[in-house]
């Protein structure tokens, strides 16, 4: 069974121990297992420790629960016997941060709103807890952060201790384990109570910031992300560029960036039901045009048009209009776009799912639709109005 330093002493940077066993896997690296480590192994959401034995670096680290010990798999081999472990530090402190800054948020939506948390995950750049709760809104949001950034700005005392379960099960500790036996209890002073193997704070004046970033729905519970400390400080600095570079291109203080967008948004809004009018209007004097046009020469009943511009909307509005005339059939393209829309009217013959297919399937072409009205779009190098001449040829069979 391997000695674990870390959980007595999480800010242990470097520390001395014995190679017991070292095994090649079949990826190349090496499992490495010693009589004592530093190294936190990937449990309970929070990621494992990196750093280095000796020459080598380790990848991964993991606990192999059968036997109690702890595997370190690295990218070179050890010989047995001494060795120096030395922790990323880097690391490690932004685990200790986003860890103990969890304890405490949970702690925080307990006392606040008796909202327990059921799981946690400490991420590369976000960490999670999911909250049993009815929902979470704003206002929760902004009081468990008030709360747990006060618990740091006391600099309450944390302390770690070993106690059997029947003597945690009578304490007052925000949520029991499963596991039986001796437990890890982390107590924050006056605020917190938990069983817990990952790598805490001493202090909680250490955690620094804790930000609250969003909150959702997730399979059942309530999903909320923060970060703590050097990653909050780095979340609060890009969140402040993005605001600045918005005030800058709108031009406008920061604080009018809200109101200006609000603004903005209802503006546009205002032009795309102007725009959606206009087009509409537009569809409609392009049919009566096409429409005024029919006779012998053009043969009958039957429209062929290929616009400079347009989209598929727009093609769709003037077809709609020209299917809504009796004995009218219709092919009609944007050069722009490559969109073509094939439509009949109800009184007349013909399928124009199966005629446009035909017409755009030899192209490289795609589309579909029904027997009376069906779209589709030509590939780059099709030229649009040979594919109109086809479609002539198709229609007046």
């Amino acid at each position: 069974m391997t000695e674990r330093l870390y959980y007595t002493d999480s800010f242990l940077r470097e520390f001395d121990a014995r190679v017991l066993s070292c095994a090649q896997r079949p990826d190349g690296r090496f499992e490495v297992v010693l009589d004592r480590t530093a190294f936190y192994p990937t449990s309970g959401g929070q990621p494992h420790d990196l750093g280095r034995l000796g020459e080598a670096g380790i990848t991964e680290v993991y606990d192999r629960e059968a036997d109690g010990e702890i595997v370190h798999i690295v990218d070179g081999p050890l010989p047995a016997g001494p060795v120096l472990g030395t922790i990323d530090w880097e690391r490690r402190l932004d685990h200790i941060q986003q860890h103990t800054g969890q304890h405490l948020l949970s702690a925080a939506f307990l006392k606040l709103f008796h909202f327990p948390t059921v799981s946690f995950h400490l991420g590369r750049e976000i960490s999670t807890i999911d909250l049993d709760a009815p929902s979470v809104v704003p206002r929760h949001m902004a009081e468990a952060e008030r709360l747990a950034n006060q618990a740091v700005c006391d600099d309450r005392l944390i302390r770690v201790s070993f106690r059997e379960r029947e003597e945690v099960e009578k304490r007052d500790v925000r949520k029991l384990v499963a596991r039986e036996g001796t437990l890890r209890l982390v107590e924050i002073e006056g605020f917190d109570a938990q069983p817990c193997g990952g790598t805490h704070a001493a202090r909680t004046g250490q955690v620094g910031l804790i930000l609250l970033r969003k909150v959702e729905r997730q399979k059942g519970f309530w999903r909320v992300e923060f970060v703590c400390g050097a990653r909050a400080v780095a979340a609060a600095r890009g969140d402040w560029e993005a605001l600045g570079a918005a005030a800058r291109g709108i031009g406008c203080g920061m604080a009018e960036v809200p109101a200006m967008v609000a603004k903005m948004l209802e503006e546009r809004k205002s032009a795309h039901r102007d725009r959606s009018w206009l087009a509409g209007r537009l569809a409609e004097l392009e049919a009566a045009a096409l429409l005024a046009r029919i006779g012998p020469a053009e043969g009958g009943g039957t429209i062929i048009h290929a616009f400079d511009d347009g989209d598929a909307g727009f093609l769709r509005q003037v077809a709609a209009r020209l299917a809504a005339q009796a004995g009218v059939r219709a092919a009609i393209a944007s050069r722009s776009a490559r969109q073509f829309v094939f439509a009949r009217a109800k009184d007349v013959a013909g399928d124009m799912n199966l005629a446009l297919r035909d017409v755009l399937a030899p192209a490289g072409g795609k589309g579909g639709g029904s027997a009376e009205f069906a779209q589709g779009t030509a590939p780059d190098a099709a030229n649009v109005d040979d594919l109109l001449r086809r479609a002539r040829e198709r229609l007046d069979r």
